[in-house]
């Protein structure tokens, strides 16, 4: 069985609508490219983490619908026009979508990632390049962290150098735990994740049990009833986004033992000195290292 494409140039006001009909009209999926992409007026469509825009359509926007190859191409797109309003026949193209290994296309993308000096993140489908190194089996999935993000590579490069052998580690946000998974391989004796996303500690528990690690995951409600407020931890690590990392200044810094580190990331070079001031009241902060723009803050509590 194959597929075909089917191309349809739009403006920005008619993107969002034609997809709609067009997946109504029997078209299998359907995604929104930018018209000019390659030219001198492409367009870059983004904003900052948790700040996307609303629409994913660009000023010139070309529709592309997957539909079976056998399917009434010319019925779909007059059915998803009329459905929109449109008095007039909609111009496409169709583009021959040819046989693939999609399994395999897929696993191709993701290559080990080598991270600090001896971590590796390895997909279940790679061998170790170095077995004897710091090896984290962990395949892409829904939940945040496979260690391709500069925050999260910069999370864990600082407990790759600072958290072996530590008593308690916190990662709060901890999305496909990969960070608690680093921490607790790197010899922590009790490790803990926190996240709000009951799927993303679905994902976090699959990794640990793969990884056989011992760590516990919980959800915000369920972490303060089995660890009260006055508990707190040698390292506590956040790679959130700066927003929420300023809102939770208070509670995380109350987490963190006194003499022990708080590590936070998912911060912009141009957001730091924001991050470092709400957390001013409680502790310390600066800036640890910066990869791509993105930078990771560290401070110790103080001892007393």
């Amino acid at each position: 069985m194959g597929w075909t494409e089917i191309v349809i140039q739009v403006t920005r006001d008619q993107a969002e609508a034609l997809s709609d009909a067009l997946m109504e009209s029997g078209a299998l999926s359907v995604s929104v490219e930018d018209a000019d992409e390659g030219t001198v007026a492409e367009q870059p469509l983004f904003g900052e983490p948790g700040m996307e825009p609303a629409e994913a359509a660009w000023e010139r926007s070309r529709v592309v619908a997957l539909a079976d190859v056998d399917a009434d191409h010319a019925k779909i797109v007059n059915d998803a026009a009329k459905a929109i309003g449109l008095d007039y026949a909609l111009p496409f193209a169709l583009r021959s979508v040819e046989e693939q290994d999609w399994v395999r296309l897929t696993q191709s993308q993701f290559e080990p990632i080598h991270i600090g000096k001896r971590i590796w993140v390895v997909p279940s489908w790679h061998d170790a390049p170095e077995p004897d190194a710091l090896v984290l089996e962990l395949d892409p999935g829904l939940a945040f962290g496979t260690g391709s993000h500069p925050t999260t590579r910069l999370c864990m490069e600082w407990l790759e150098q600072y958290a072996v052998n530590a008593a308690t580690v916190l990662d709060y946000g901890c999305g496909s735990g990969i960070l608690a998974l680093v921490a607790k391989k790197l010899g922590a004796q009790h490790v803990i994740g926190v996240d709000i996303d009951p799927q993303a500690l679905e994902s976090a528990r699959f990794n640990s049990e793969r990884n056989n690690c011992e760590i516990e995951y919980h959800l915000p409600e369920a972490f303060v009833r089995n660890y009260p407020e006055n508990q707190s931890f040698t390292i506590v690590v956040a790679n959130i986004l700066a927003g929420p990392l300023q809102l939770m200044a208070p509670m995380l810094a109350g987490r963190v033992a006194p003499g022990g580190s708080l590590v936070l990331s998912g911060v912009l070079d141009r957001q730091a000195q924001e991050v470092i001031a709400a957390y001013a009241p409680y502790l310390e902060l600066s800036v640890w290292a910066e990869h791509e723009g993105w930078v990771a803050l560290a401070g110790r509590a103080p001892t007393v």
